[in-house]
């Protein structure tokens, strides 16, 4: 299909979308859809700075949420929004070639790097200023620009937006292992950005727009949900949380350290563990709670945590007004 087939067929539903808390969770979703387990496990570790041997890190962290990497073709999805001269609105490209380095050693058959950045088109430019082409050329690491990939259709098992399908690049849906690399930050618009909001990077800008316009007219909370349901093939994440953002995220905030990694394979549980430790209330911040219905585990009793205590690492991360009632334990 041509490009302008696409956008046709995405804009003529994405003023429809559902909106969160109306009918049931349950209506919105199929069978299909149901991912969630009894417990999921994660694991925080301690990193007090981009020094620290994060490859070994990585490597434990993987090891001890008993993912099976050996012989699978790993795609390593960091978050690359914007060029930013202070370094914290990305996710920081020592973690990547670190993560780069551990899946090797865990004896992937192939590492590759993917991203589709949502604000500038132009790709080569992000990679070179951010510091991760660097990364790239010194690992030999194979990229793909998310954005500009070749495409297949995904109908959609949830209905949080109306947008019914969703075109996801092939390199995504090749993969035997999707890993989310975001950075540990908020959001003006979704309250906290983790490994739910990092996949929107995943969507292709040349069918969608910059900055994934036609998902932000769907409703963002509603699209993290739609795209995290469509994706069903096994994923892990790694949160940068060594440098995170606080406040007016995820580009205009403020620089927070928080010294942590986070690692686990129920995307839920590891964004409701990381904003524990933002000290932000998961279960009010709407696409985790209604995640936390069938794409996985949210609330703490059914999450088993390895590592450190979330109370040794906890920060009290800053938002803006209109998310202030997200503050809390949970």
């Amino acid at each position: 299909m041509k490009r302008r087939d696409f956008l046709l067929g995405a804009l003529a539903t994405a003023p429809t979308a559902a909106v969160m808390g109306g009918a049931s969770s349950l209506t919105r979703w199929d069978g299909v859809a149901y991912r969630k387990r009894h417990e999921s496990r994660v694991v925080v570790s301690r990193a007090d700075s981009y020094e620290s041997p994060l490859v070994e890190r990585i490597v434990e962290g993987v090891r001890l949420c008993g993912v099976s990497v050996a012989g699978r073709s790993v795609l390593l999805k960091p978050n690359l929004v914007e060029f930013d001269p202070q370094g914290v609105v990305n996710t920081d490209p020592r973690v990547v070639a670190a993560a780069i380095e551990a899946f090797r050693r865990l004896d992937a058959r192939e590492v590759t790097v993917a991203e589709g950045p949502g604000h500038r088109r132009d790709n080569e430019y992000l990679l070179r200023a951010s510091g991760l082409q660097s990364v790239l050329d010194q690992h030999r690491a194979r990229y793909v620009d998310l954005n500009s990939d070749d495409v297949s259709a995904l109908s959609l098992p949830s209905r949080f937006t109306s947008l019914g399908r969703l075109y996801f690049p092939q390199t995504v849906l090749k993969a035997d292992l999707v890993v989310s690399m975001p950075k540990l930050k908020t959001h003006h618009w979704a309250g906290v950005t983790l490994s739910m909001k990092n996949l929107f990077g995943v969507i292709p800008g040349s069918v969608y727009g910059w900055p994934k316009n036609i998902l932000h007219w769907a409703g963002i909370d509603e699209s993290i949900v739609d795209i995290n349901a469509a994706l069903s093939m096994p994923r892990f994440a790694i949160i940068d949380g060594i440098v995170g953002m606080e406040g007016n995220g995820p580009i205009q905030g403020t620089p927070k350290h928080a010294g942590v990694l986070i690692f686990g394979e129920d995307p839920v549980a590891v964004d409701a563990t990381a904003a524990r430790l933002m000290r932000i209330d998961p279960t009010r911040v709407k696409h985790l709670r209604v995640a936390g219905d069938f794409l996985g585990n949210i609330d703490r009793e059914n999450i088993v945590q390895a590592g450190e205590p979330i109370e040794a690492l906890a920060q009290d991360f800053q938002v803006i007004s209109r998310f202030s009632d997200l503050k809390g334990t949970g």
